[in-house]
C-alpha cells in the first residue's frame, strides 16, 4: 500500500527469527493503512532516524548480552558523537532472547532505552520474548501496528483513533471503528452471515503436505507450512513421500508438494518410487484434488527445479486442479517461500468439505487470518507434525553426563519407533516416556544449537530421519547419541557453546568498510558485486551451525587457543568481501597467520567428510590455508624442510634426504654440524633400515639424526616416476 501510513521495521537478527518476524509485521500492517518498509540495521545509517515518525523494531540478543553481528555497527554509531535528535518519533520494541541465559533481551533494552533517551515516545511497552515466542510476538505486533495507525500524517498520536475489538454493548466510537475499516472484510466479497465460519470449522479440513528432500530443506519448509496452515482453519499433515500410498491422495481435496531437485534434474532419493509408480498405469486418477507445487532447486544447474516442474505436471495430467501457479525456488528461498504460503493456504482453506473451492472467500481468509497468523516466520515452538511412517526396532543410546555426580556413561533404550521419526522427536519422545531426566537442547527442526553427534555424524536432529544415521538390518537400527566433540558438556547432550564465542569475539567479527567517497572505491564500483561473488559470501555466511562446524575440526578439541573452522570460514568471507577495508584485511591476514589461525588445522577431509558441512566451507578453508603458506609457510627451517621434502620426491621419485639437509640448513647449518658428524653421515647416506650391508654396520656404530630411510645422494628415478609426479600436480593444485 503506497499511499499508507509509512512505517519503517528494523531488525536486528543473528539467526533469522527477528527478520521474519519484522517481514510478517510488515504484510499485516496493510490491514491497519501501514506503508512499511523493512531494513536490517546494517541497512541504514544512524541519521537517517531523525525526522523518521514511527518506528517498530525486533531485535534478537547474542552471546553474553550482545548486539547480532548485522546491529552492532549501528548501536555503536547510535552512542557515538552528536547522535540524532527523535522528538516526534513514536516507537515499539519487540525483544528476542533466552530466559536460561543471564542477559536476557539485553539488546531490545538497550534500543528501547536508546530511542527513550533520544526523545521518541514509547506507544507500547517492550516485549521481552523468550525462545517460544509465536503467540506474545504475535499478540505484540498487532498491537503495536494498530497504535501505529493511530498516529496520523501530523505525527501527533490519538488513543481514539486505535482500532478497538467490538464489546457486546456496543459503544465503540466511531473514530474506531472508521479507523478498523481497512482491517474488516472488503465491501466487494458478498458473503452471508457465519459462511466463513462454518467453512473454517465444519467438515474435512485436512491439507497433505508432501515433501521429496535430499538434505532437509523441503522437509523443514513442510513442518513450518503444517503450523502455519492452522491459522487458516487447516488440519495440515506431513507425509514423507518415501513409503506414501500415492492412491490415497484421490480421496484428499487438498495437497501441497514440495520438492527439491537433486543431480541432474533428478528426483531426491525420497521421492523416486513415488514418482515411478506416479508414472504407471496404476496410478489413481486425481479428479477433486486441489493442489499447488513448491519447487527447491540452484539456478546455476542446467535443470533447475525440475523435480518440482514434473510433480506439477503429472498432477495437472491426472486431473488435479492447480490452485497457485508452482513456485521455483532458487538457493535462498526463504522469503519467496514464506510469500507463497500467503497466497497458497488461503487458497486451499477456501476449499470446503465437499471439495468445492469457494474463489469468492479467499480474500476474506486473508483477512481473517491475518491478525494471528505468524507465516513461515513464527516457527519457535518446539511442536513438529506428526510424520506418518512404519515402526522398526531400535536400540538408542545416549550419552549421559551429571555434573554433580562428576559421572558419565551411556543408557540404552530398545524400543520400536517410527522409522521416519526425527532424531529430535526420539529425544523427546524418550524424554517423555523413558527418563525425564535427559537433557538437550530443543528447538525447531532447523535449529542450530541443536546440533548432536549421531554414530559419528553431525547433524541437526530435527532434519534427521532415524532410519537415515544407520542401516536398517532386519527392520532395526542401532544409533548412538552423543554431544559435540570438542566443547565442555554441561549436561548429557547439553554443550557450552561459550568457549566459541569468546574466539569469536577475538576475531573482531565486525565488518570496517573501505572508503565511500566518489563513485568508485578501490575495490570497485560502489554498490556493485560480482554475483559469483555475492553468492559465495552468502553460502559462507550462511552456516547450519556454528558450533557443529566447530566440533567437525579434529584439531578443535586439542589445540585450546585454535579459533576453529567456524571462525576462520568467516574470517576468510569477511576478507574477500569487496567491501571490506585495506586495513580490516591486513588485521584478518593477521590473525589467519596467527599460532591460532588456519595452521592449526592439521587436516581438512575430517571436516568435509561430515555431512552438515556444505563443499564450499571446506574449499574455503583449504584457500585461506593455502594463502598463508604462499605468505609465510616456508619461511624458517621448517617450512624449507617441508618444501625440498616435496622437490626431492616430485623431482626423482624417492625422498633423498641429503638434498633436504643441504637445502634447510645451508651452508652455514651444514658447516656448523660438520664437528657433530651429522654432515658426513648425511653425505655418506648411512641408513638405519634398507640399506646396504655396510652402511647397515655404519649406521649401527654412527647413526644418523634421523630415523628411517636416507637414501644416497645421487638417486635414480624409481619406475613409474610419471604417475608420481602426477600425483604431487594434483595436490599442488589443491594445496
Amino acid at each position: 500500500m503506497s499511499d499508507g501510513l509509512p512505517l519503517l521495521i528494523l531488525f536486528g537478527s543473528q539467526s533469522g527469527n527477528a527478520e521474519e518476524l519484522a517481514a510478517s509485521a510488515a504484510k499485516q500492517g496493510i490491514s491497519f493503512g501501514l506503508s512499511s518498509t523493512v531494513k536490517g540495521m546494517d541497512e541504514i545509517q544512524i541519521g537517517e532516524l531523525s525526522g523518521t515518525q514511527r518506528v517498530l523494531i525486533y531485535c534478537s540478543t547474542w552471546g553474553e548480552g550482545e548486539m547480532p553481528d548485522n546491529a552492532e555497527d549501528l548501536w555503536q554509531a547510535a552512542n557515538g558523537e552528536n547522535p540524532p535528535s527523535l522528538d516526534g518519533c513514536h516507537f515499539a520494541v519487540c525483544s528476542l532472547g533466552d530466559s536460561s541465559y543471564e542477559f536476557f533481551c539485553e539488546s531490545g533494552k538497550d534500543w528501547d532505552g536508546w530511542f527513550e533517551k533520544q526523545g521518541a515516545n514509547r506507544l507500547l511497552q517492550r516485549l521481552d520474548c523468550d525462545v517460544d515466542y509465536d503467540k506474545p510476538a504475535a499478540e505484540f505486533t498487532s498491537e503495536a501496528l494498530a497504535n501505529f495507525a493511530a498516529v496520523g500524517p501530523d505525527g501527533k498520536f490519538d488513543p481514539s483513533m486505535v482500532p478497538q475489538e467490538n464489546d457486546s454493548s456496543g459503544t465503540d466510537s466511531e473514530q474506531s471503528r472508521d479507523s478498523a475499516e481497512s482491517a474488516q472484510v472488503p465491501e466487494e466479497v458478498e458473503m452471508t452471515d457465519g459462511s466463513l465460519d462454518e467453512l473454517l470449522t465444519s467438515g474435512d479440513r485436512s491439507l497433505a503436505i508432501l515433501f521429496g528432500s535430499q538434505s532437509g530443506n523441503s522437509e523443514g519448509l513442510a513442518s513450518k507450512i503444517a503450523k502455519q496452515a492452522k491459522d487458516y482453519g487447516l488440519d495440515g499433515t506431513v507425509y514423507d513421500m518415501d513409503g506414501f500410498d500415492f492412491n490415497s491422495l484421490s480421496n484428499m481435496k487438498r495437497v501441497l508438494i514440495i520438492c527439491s531437485t537433486w543431480g541432474e534434474g533428478e528426483m531426491p532419493d525420497n521421492a523416486e518410487e513415488l514418482w515411478q509408480f506416479a508414472n504407471s498405469d496404476s496410478a489413481s486418477r486425481l479428479d477433486g484434488v486441489h493442489f499447488s507445487v513448491c519447487a527447491l532447486g540452484d539456478l546455476s544447474y542446467e535443470f533447475f527445479c525440475e523435480s518440482g516442474k514434473d510433480w506439477d505436471s503429472r498432477f495437472e495430467a491426472l486431473g488435479a486442479t492447480r490452485l497457485v501457479e508452482r513456485l521455483d525456488c532458487d538457493v535462498d528461498y526463504d522469503s519467496p517461500a514464506a510469500e507463497w504460503a500467503l497466497e497458497v493456504l488461503p487458497a486451499l482453506s477456501a476449499v470446503d468439505s465437499t471439495g468445492l473451492f469457494h474463489e469468492d472467500l479467499v480474500e476474506s481468509i486473508k483477512q481473517f487470518a491475518s491478525g494471528s497468523s505468524t507465516g513461515v516466520a513464527g516457527d519457535g515452538g518446539f511442536a513438529v507434525p506428526e510424520i506418518s511412517s512404519e515402526s522398526i526396532q531400535a536400540e538408542i543410546s545416549v550419552f549421559r553426563y551429571d555434573p554433580v555426580a562428576s559421572s558419565s556413561g551411556n543408557d540404552v533404550w530398545l524400543c520400536a519407533l517410527p522409522a521416519r521419526m526425527s532424531i529430535l522427536d526420539v529425544l523427546r519422545t524418550l524424554k517423555a516416556t523413558q527418563d525425564g531426566s535427559l537433557t538437550f537442547r530443543d528447538g525447531t527442526p532447523d535449529d542450530p544449537n541443536t546440533a548432536v553427534t549421531v554414530n559419528g555424524k553431525i547433524v541437526l536432529p530435527g532434519l534427521t530421519k532415524l532410519d537415515s544415521v544407520a542401516p536398517s538390518r532386519e527392520n532395526s537400527v542401532s544409533v548412538r547419541i552423543e554431544p559435540l566433540n570438542g566443547f565442555e558438556v554441561i549436561r548429557d547432550l547439553v554443550i557450552d557453546p561459550w568457549s566459541l564465542e569468546r574466539k569469536r569475539e577475538s576475531s573482531k567479527p565486525w565488518m570496517v568498510a573501505a572508503t565511500r567517497e566518489g563513485a568508485k572505491i578501490p575495490q570497485g564500483v560502489m554498490g556493485t558485486m560480482d554475483p559469483s561473488t555475492a553468492d559465495s559470501l552468502h553460502t559462507l555466511s550462511s552456516l547450519p551451525s556454528r558450533v557443529a562446524l566447530h566440533s567437525s575440526s579434529d584439531a578443535s578439541p586439542h589445540a585450546n587457543g585454535y579459533l576453529g573452522p567456524a571462525i576462520i570460514t568467516s574470517m576468510w568471507a569477511r576478507r574477500n568481501d569487496p567491501r571490506t577495508s585495506n586495513k580490516k584485511i591486513e588485521q584478518i591476514d593477521e590473525l589467519l597467520r596467527s599460532r591460532d589461525g588456519i595452521k592449526s588445522e592439521t587436516d581438512l577431509a575430517p571436516i568435509s567428510r561430515q555431512p552438515i558441512n556444505n563443499p564450499s566451507i571446506s574449499r574455503a578453508l583449504l584457500e585461506a590455508k593455502t594463502q598463508v603458506l604462499n605468505m609465510d609457510g616456508f619461511n624458517g627451517r621448517h617450512g624449507k624442510h617441508v618444501w625440498w621434502y616435496t622437490w626431492s620426491v616430485k623431482s626423482s621419485g624417492r625422498v633423498n634426504d641429503t638434498v633436504i639437509y643441504r637445502q634447510a640448513l645451508g651452508p652455514g647449518g651444514l658447516l656448523g654440524n660438520l664437528f657433530s658428524g651429522v654432515t658426513a653421515r648425511m653425505v655418506f647416506g648411512f641408513t638405519r633400515t634398507g640399506g646396504n650391508m655396510l652402511n647397515g654396520m655404519l649406521g649401527m656404530v654412527a647413526p644418523p639424526a634421523g630415523i628411517g630411510k636416507m637414501p644416497k645422494q645421487f638417486n635414480s628415478s624409481v619406475d613409474r616416476h610419471h604417475e608420481v609426479v602426477s600425483i604431487f600436480n594434483e595436490l599442488d593444485g589443491r594445496f
